[in-house]
């Protein structure tokens, strides 16, 4: 049901890695108190990582979920302190 719709609206797709879908979650965390599974972190992602250029530019980012269990928040977040 779904790719069809993408296929109809979406322009243009960018991929991120793994490291910047993780940078992603901890700024939710960290900046904005808020819990965010790595899916829902996925626009704040390429905004942060550069993917999608938005200098000079109002944008908006959807976030979504928050269903990630513990021990994989924590393993995100001691990640950073570990690098």
């Amino acid at each position: 049901y779904t790719f069809p719709l993408v296929l109809h609206y979406v322009d243009d797709m960018q991929t991120v890695s793994e490291e910047a879908i993780k940078e992603a979650v901890r700024f939710f965390f960290y900046r904005m108190k808020l819990v965010v599974e790595p899916s829902g972190a996925l626009g704040l992602a390429a905004l942060l990582s550069g993917a999608v250029p938005v200098q000079g530019q109002r944008v908006g980012v959807v976030i979504s979920g928050g269903n990630i269990d513990g021990e994989m928040m924590a393993e995100i977040l001691r990640s950073r302190i570990e690098d």
